[in-house]
């Protein structure tokens, strides 16, 4: 029997709040002081599935952010819980319930909330990635 899961169909059922059965929290990052306050689950992606991406759910908790980073790998990210800012290059917008950005590659971006409620996005990427280059402020 192999170590790894065998590919398969999968249903992950909303239990409400932005969660699903079967879907663990897991941390953004190794611990860092370039971002803080973000939850990250991973819809597809981590159970064994042969997509090309990956799609996670990250949650900002007021005050929170990503790290500021860039990147040779593209992702989107659509918000569906609360507001937000995304940065990208020079460019900083407010992204409200459905708002999508692509993030090309190469581009210095980041997320963050300096709202009271929660933000809540998807986040669709490569499954074969590099790892982000972490910038400071």
């Amino acid at each position: 029997i192999s170590a790894k899961r065998s590919n398969k169909n999968a249903f992950y059922k909303h239990k409400g709040d932005f969660q699903w059965r079967g879907v663990k929290n897991e941390p953004y990052k190794d611990k860092g002081s370039d971002w803080s306050n973000i939850i990250r689950r991973v819809l597809i992606g981590a159970h064994g599935e042969s997509a090309r991406f990956h799609v996670r759910y990250f949650e900002i908790s007021s005050k929170g952010n990503s790290s500021l980073e860039l990147h040779r790998h593209e992702h989107v990210v659509i918000c569906v819980k609360g507001k937000g800012t995304v940065l990208t290059g020079r460019t900083k917008r407010t992204m409200e319930f459905m708002d999508t950005v692509y993030i090309s590659p190469d581009t210095v971006h980041q997320l963050s909330n300096p709202f009271n409620e929660p933000f809540g996005f998807l986040c669709i990427v490569n499954a074969k990635r590099d790892r982000p280059k972490v910038l400071q402020k």
